[in-house]
């Protein structure tokens, strides 16, 4: 009976082994953990002395400072408030008041709304006008190329102090009064190419660039000495104009002259140099051009021996 007492508990035994569940080994890549098993004691040192109310309160009191360190977004600056400010165009008025986009045109539009004022500079390029528009008083480039202009008024550019550029190339103009350009005190650039003018009027001394070619100022067109007290003039172009003479006396900050395709026939030996001054020398004048006028340059050789360059035209 014992016997059999026996064999039935270590069959019991036996099944219950069999039937429990088997562990599935856990295999650690030692590239991904590269801390020994033995180590990893050492990362979680802690002192056994203390009791589990010390613990909760550290855990309580530095977790959120740190979470608040990492989280907690920083103020934004207060950004400063804009001081209210009035636009200003070309002319300084408020766009409140009169004034806004210049002053009224003959059409009856502003002049900065008929053309397109950007600084102080105006463009009125092919807009078919036929008279000058009135412009705004700060105004210091102004370009009317390509239109229907046919005179130059006196007061045309009168209260413009501060004009430094007039460019009215490829315009129908044949007139200029007298004094359309005498009261600018700053201009500097005037250019007037592919008109009609007959007459040229009286010039202020600022200029330091002219452009009139292409017009018809033939014997009479340019007065005697017309450019004589321009001391700071160096670009003169007069080309296509029916001359038949060089206009003297020439300023000698004067570096380039360009009067091809007129009818120049003669040249004197003092037209450049000084004929009693063989040391004389005038170096900035290094570009003539004289090709395209019936005049034979190897005539008068002595009048260029003070230049840098000779002149370019017809030695034959």
């Amino acid at each position: 009976m014992k016997a059999f007492v026996k064999f039935f508990m270590g069959f019991l035994v036996f099944d219950a082994v069999i039937g429990a569940p088997t562990r599935s080994s856990v295999t650690y890549d030692s590239e991904t953990y590269d801390i020994a098993l033995e180590d990893l004691d050492s990362l979680y040192d802690y002192d056994e002395n203390l009791s589990v109310d010390q613990v909760q309160v550290e855990i309580g009191t530095i977790l959120p400072s740190i979470t608040q360190e990492i989280y907690l977004p920083s103020p934004l600056p207060e950004e400063p408030e804009e001081e209210a400010s009035t636009p200003k165009l070309i002319d300084g008025s408020s766009p409140h008041g009169p004034g806004v986009l210049g002053p009224h045109t003959h059409e009856g539009l502003p002049t900065c709304l008929l053309c397109t004022c950007l600084g102080t500079s105006v463009y009125c390029d092919d807009r078919e006008l036929e008279a000058l528009p009135p412009l705004p008083k700060e105004t210091t480039h102004f370009y009317s190329r390509y239109n229907r202009i046919k005179k130059i008024n006196r007061d045309d550019f009168s209260s413009l102090s501060s004009l430094k550029r007039i460019d009215l190339t490829s315009n129908f103009i044949s007139e200029i009064d007298e004094d359309a350009f005498r009261n600018l005190p700053q201009l500097q650039e005037l250019i007037l190419r592919d008109n009609k003018i007959r007459q040229l009027p009286e010039l202020p001394p600022t200029l330091l660039f002219i452009d009139l070619s292409n017009n018809r100022l033939g014997r009479k067109g340019i007065k005697q000495e017309a450019f004589k007290d321009m001391y700071g003039l160096h670009h003169l172009y007069i080309t296509d104009n029916n001359l038949d003479h060089i206009p003297l006396p020439l300023p000698e900050s004067l570096q380039s002259l360009h009067l091809q395709n007129n009818n120049i026939q003669e040249m004197h030996e003092d037209t450049f140099c000084k004929m009693k001054d063989f040391s004389y020398i005038r170096k900035p004048l290094e570009d003539i051009r004289l090709d395209g006028n019936p005049i034979n340059l190897s005539k008068t050789p002595h009048a260029y021996m003070c230049l840098p360059r000779l002149p370019v035209g017809s030695i034959f």
